[in-house]
């Protein structure tokens, strides 16, 4: 039978005593439907609306003193006596007993041995327990029913040491000392589970002599899922004798249904194979194991183990270890929280702060600055942001060409694609990721967030490896079978020498409330991000409604004032050419004032020109950029003077979708710009463009326009110093006198600005004096190369 081969015995009738066990995987052992009790106790199944028994255990005559075929089809007042029956009606009216074992009263036995009787119910059924106590009936004073023990007093000490915890470990110790010394086991521990399953010896109590396993480490396989299923139902397993006996049921199967009888909640119920198996191994005699849950989940055990021989646990004591099991289960949480009170107040002040930093700076990527950054908002080696376009890093992280990889294969995680709380966490991204190999020495752990549903905001924190060395119980791989009665089986392992392991690729985990923290600042800066996007799409539409309020004024101004300038034109050049007039200086203010005219004519022209570009509708078609730049050569070359100058494209352009129009004018009026303001001989314009995946310098880049295919017109005229970038760019400013460099208006990279921007692109400009200028723009179409 293969692993993963079910166990033959599922939904039938089986028997740990009488069939064995075939089983080739932990897995697949009934462990809940054993079909056997532990032979020094009594099961004896009931119709719950008649109270008639129709299964029992075969030990009932041993025990009980009642042969249990001769109990089948009579009622339980034959073994607890009328009053004992009507005992049983009356508490199974008032207290809820669906899978909730209840201690009901103690009823002498064979031999005068006194038994503690305990009721639940479970598939319909109702099953009773006679439990021994290890006590004579007539030493106990008990005739019949008995009264219910008080255990309070041996619970009291314990609650108030264990809530008085200030750390997890000492809660663990609390927890390990009170056990032991209420039960009196000679080994108890607290035994936590790990992430990927396996289990770590948090603290231990022990008698003098034996050796310590305190921080020794177990194979999941060791306490197999079925074995963990029941633990997150029951918070008690007793098992008094390891080496015990077992009882069958009769009849194995339930008379009604021919199903199995469903054993979890039973105290008595029959201990699996590879369970005993293992702790024989371990030269366990007897053991006593309690769960710890947390949410529903199975935190861990509290394991109790006897080397001396049978030890057998009173109701009492057990209902104590009961209470205590679910007092470790509410408290260790409330300890852990204590232990990290400080590391959580300082993470809530830092995010405070972060918080308070980004309702005041203008972008995401100004968190990479000042004091704290994003790389303060947990423990981490580095923090990798990306946002409009580009990655923003602080401290140890990958490289970008890593980053992006890493960033796609994040984004399709299920975890990250969470509606509610989208966050992916580990600290064994290898495991999962294999690049992340090459990458562990600075990102073994990762904890990502979006701030957005795309990849366009998103957040990885790093945790650099750390090596560690676990201590194993034996061989974490060691799987041996051995013959059985049914073929080969699996056993448990007889080996727990220390077996110490090397492991790599693991950074420190992220602990419960760094990612809680991190949800939380998520959902903080989310709003922030949501609020911010609000705010600039209501200015940009109240900028939009002003620009076109300027753009319609620019136009009427400049259109109804040309209309008076032709007048004044008009009469200065009649004023000029009248006979009479003969006086110089007049003449000359005559032409003074033709000439202002004139400048003033060509000023409204590109005022005009400015305002319905602003107006324009734009035809946007895929177009090939090398048709449209030598269009652009060709018009500026009926410009040309003497000069040649050598226009020169590095590759092919690519095509993109534009205005033909609109696109032929920003290229003639920076070809113009690079002709008229050059003094050499040999003027070279270059006129290129980087893709948007090329690994290539990006001088000045604005975040906007990193991730996009950009354009440049690069000369070697006289260039522009730095202090006038943003200068050069606006409306009728020149840098130079009126008539220099041929003259102008000032107003043709205003154009090309306001071109580009209607293009939805920016441009920018890196420059040297006497060396040249580099105008780079960038277009919204996507560039696709010829």
């Amino acid at each position: 039978m293969s692993a993963l081969d079910p166990s033959p015995w599922h939904g039938q009738a089986y028997s740990t005593k009488r069939h064995g066990t075939s089983i080739a995987n932990c897995d697949s052992e009934p462990v809940q439907t054993p079909g056997c009790v532990q032979a020094h106790g009594v099961l004896i199944v009931l119709r719950p609306e008649t109270l008639v028994i129709s299964q029992v255990s075969e030990n009932a005559l041993a025990l009980l003193g009642h042969d249990a075929s001769s109990l089948l089809g009579q009622t339980v007042g034959v073994v607890v006596g009328v009053p004992g029956e009507e005992r049983l009606r009356t508490f199974l009216a008032i207290e809820p007993v669906e899978c909730n074992p209840l201690y009901v009263f103690s009823v002498p036995g064979a031999e005068g041995q006194l038994f503690d009787v305990t009721v639940h119910s479970n598939g319909g059924v109702l099953l009773l327990e006679f439990e021994t106590t290890g006590r004579l009936a007539s030493a106990a004073g008990a005739t019949g029913v008995g009264a219910e023990p008080d255990y309070d007093a041996l619970m009291r000490k314990s609650v108030v040491r264990m809530q008085g915890a200030r750390s997890l470990q000492q809660f663990c110790d609390i927890t390990v000392d009170e056990v032991r010394a209420m039960t009196g086991f000679d080994r108890v521990m607290v035994y936590k589970f790990h992430a990927d399953g396996h289990g770590e010896v948090l603290a231990e109590s022990r008698r003098d002599g034996l050796a310590p396993w305190l921080g020794l480490h177990y194979p999941a396989a060791d306490i197999p899922p079925p074995a963990r299923e029941v633990f997150k139902q029951i918070w008690l397993r007793p098992t008094p004798d390891v080496g015990g006996a077992l009882a069958e049921m009769i009849p194995l199967a339930d008379p009604a249904t021919g199903k199995p009888l469903v054993m979890t909640h039973c105290v008595l119920r029959g201990a699996s194979i590879m369970y005993t198996e293992y702790l024989q191994n371990m030269k366990v005699s007897a053991g006593l194991t309690m769960s710890i849950r947390q949410d529903g989940e199975l935190w861990g055990l509290i394991a109790c183990h006897h080397y001396a021989g049978p030890k057998f646990v009173s109701y009492p004591v057990r209902t104590a270890c009961e209470f205590v099991a679910q007092v470790a289960s509410l408290q260790r949480r409330s300890a852990e929280m204590r232990e990290q009170l400080e590391s959580r107040l300082r993470l809530e002040e830092v995010h405070r702060q972060l918080l308070s930093a980004a309702s005041q700076v203008g972008e995401l990527a100004d968190l990479f600055n000042g004091v704290p950054t994003l790389a303060d908002a947990v423990p981490c080696g580095g923090v990798a942001l990306f946002h409009a376009g580009r990655w923003w890093r602080i401290g140890e992280t990958p490289a970008d060409v890593d980053l992006d990889p890493l960033a796609a294969w994040v984004a399709l995680r299920p975890e990250f694609l969470a509606a509610t709380s989208p966050i992916y966490a580990t600290d064994h991204l290898s495991a999962n990721y294999p690049a992340g190999a090459a990458i562990s020495s600075v990102a073994s752990g990762l904890l990502a967030v979006p701030l957005a549903r795309t990849q366009r905001s998103l957040v990885l924190w790093f945790r650099p490896e750390t090596l560690r060395t676990i201590r194993w119980a034996g061989h974490p791989d060691d799987k041996p079978s051995v013959p059985g009665p049914n073929g080969l089986r699996l056993t448990p392992r007889a080996s727990f020498a220390l077996f110490q392991e090397s492991v790599r690729g693991r950074s420190a985990p992220w602990l419960s409330f760094e990612l809680e923290a991190i949800a939380r600042l998520r959902v903080a800066m989310l709003e922030l991000v949501v609020e911010r996007t609000e705010k600039l799409a209501a200015f940009n539409a109240d900028l939009l409604r002003s620009n076109e309020d300027l753009d319609a004024f620019a136009y009427v101004a400049s259109h109804d004032l040309k209309e008076p300038l032709r007048g004044i034109h008009k009469y200065a050049h009649q004023l000029q050419v009248r006979s009479d007039i003969t006086d110089e200086e007049a003449q000359r203010q005559l032409g003074g004032l033709m000439r202002l005219t004139l400048r003033m004519d060509g000023l409204l022209d590109s005022l005009l020109h400015l305002s319905r570009v602003g107006r324009v509708l734009l035809e946007l078609a895929p177009n090939d950029l090398n048709l449209v730049v030598a269009d652009a050569i060709e018009m500026v070359g009926s410009r040309l003077d003497a000069s040649r100058p050598e226009f020169v494209l590095p590759r092919p352009l690519p095509s993109i979708e534009c205005d033909w129009v609109r696109c032929r004018e920003i290229y003639v009026n920076l070809l113009s710009n690079a002709l008229k303001y050059s003094d050499q001989t040999d003027k070279r314009i270059e006129i290129g463009w980087i893709g948007a995946v090329e690994d290539h310098p990006r001088p000045l880049c604005p975040p906007g326009a990193l991730g996009q295919t950009i354009f440049y017109v690069r000369d070697n005229g006289i260039g522009i110093a730095a202090r006038h970038y943003d200068q050069v760019f606006k409306m009728f400013r020149r840098l130079h006198t009126r008539d220099a460099y041929g003259g102008g208006s000032g107003t043709g990279l205003a154009i090309v600005k306001k071109l580009v921007e209607r293009h939805r692109g920016q441009i920018w400009i890196e420059s040297e004096p006497g060396v040249g200028s580099t105008f780079y723009f960038t277009l919204s179409g996507e560039a696709r190369q010829l």
